[in-house]
């Protein structure tokens, strides 16, 4: 039986650099700095490969539940809650620098993210083109709603209109490839995870380049 899933208008692939997941806290370098102590500083490097490897994990993940899911495989529930830790991690990666009330507002989002693209891909499963554009249609409104704090919180280095464009292309390219797990198309699947993975390297780029930025005095040159 062929699944369809539903297409937001004109809002499939664009470019590529797309999206993904999860580092522990452990594992990022620790910003004493962040509590007024400029004394200890990390590396840039190290910090661009922290970030690089938790939206990494982000992407593959994801990835990794959309397959769970399309398949009603039975790893689908412990799949979901690693990818939700992701969003912890991450939140508190920005709260380092931000703040705790921040970083739990970004995890918030993130995890309502997430919940999100599983909300559309059962309706899409499902066959319900009402409700297969209902969820996207909120999924879409949530990553504008990200888009909105991140850039809130350094407007200088994350222009609004610049962090609305890089969401909307991670949803993009992540819907294609969601479609195309659910309609069988794999070669195809893996190509849109290329893509991903591309995007994703510059939307952390971005982000930890923006940072760097704004808390100069947190980093060592090199």
């Amino acid at each position: 039986m062929t699944i369809k899933f539903y297409r937001i208008g004109a809002r499939m692939l664009s470019v590529a650099l797309a999206g993904a997941m999860v580092l522990s806290v452990a594992s990022l370098p620790a910003f004493a700095a962040s509590k007024g102590d400029s004394s200890t500083k990390t590396s840039k490097a190290d910090f661009n490969k922290a970030m690089r490897k938790l939206w990494e994990d982000h992407i593959t993940w994801t990835r990794l539940y959309i397959i769970s899911a399309a398949g009603n495989l039975p790893d689908k529930d412990a799949t979901t809650q690693r990818l939700l830790q992701n969003q912890t991690d991450i939140g508190n990666a920005v709260a380092q620098f931000y703040g705790k009330d921040a970083g739990d507002k970004l995890t918030g989002l993130l995890k309502d993210h997430i919940l999100g693209a599983a909300a559309l891909i059962d309706a899409a499963k499902s066959g319900d083109k009402a409700k297969t554009d209902d969820a996207a249609a909120k999924w879409y409104a949530n990553a504008d709603q990200i888009a909105t704090f991140l850039s809130g919180a350094n407007p200088q280095n994350w222009p609004l209109a610049d962090m609305k464009s890089g969401m909307k292309m991670h949803l993009d390219l992540t819907l294609q490839e969601a479609t195309n797990r659910l309609q069988g198309n794999y070669a195809a699947g893996i190509q849109d995870y290329d893509k991903i993975y591309n995007h994703i390297l510059g939307l952390a780029d971005l982000l930890s380049g923006g940072i760097e930025k704004q808390f100069p005095k947190k980093f060592s040159k090199s």
